[in-house]
């Protein structure tokens, strides 16, 4: 076994560990440490101009932002939700716009706006115990 096939089986283990004891707000920001994470390499690749690992990466990102969105309450989370909606649509459209015109800035934008998104679940968490 390669160290990388090793780091992997111990990545998956553990986050399996994290998942499974893990609140919903403690998901959503394991989630979105793990998009914060795949967009810098999106963005590496990018700048990189390596075009295939560009596109499965942003791939990658966006399947992670559809699913953050898909998990919304619009039941009980109101205009709050719905603007969360809007963000993470907008976060997808983007990411495609980067990899197009394969600018980084694009993906910059993106990562601030999960910085901040990511900033108010933890906040929730804080205030929530």
């Amino acid at each position: 076994m390669s160290y990388q096939e090793a780091y992997g089986s111990y990545h998956a283990v553990n986050l399996d560990a994290q998942t499974s004891r893990a609140s919903p707000v403690e998901l959503v920001l394991l989630l979105t440490d793990g998009l914060l994470d795949e967009l810098a390499r999106a963005r590496a690749h990018i700048a990189a101009r390596r075009f295939e690992a560009k596109a499965a990466s942003i791939d990658k990102c966006v399947e992670i932002i559809n699913g953050l969105s898909s998990s919304l309450d619009f039941d009980q989370g109101g205009e709050t939700v719905a603007n969360l909606a809007r963000i993470y649509d907008f976060c997808a459209q983007h990411l495609h716009g980067a990899g197009i015109k394969l600018d980084p800035t694009m993906v910059d934008e993106v990562i601030r706006v999960l910085t901040t998104i990511r900033q108010g679940w933890k906040g929730v968490q804080e205030r929530n115990g």
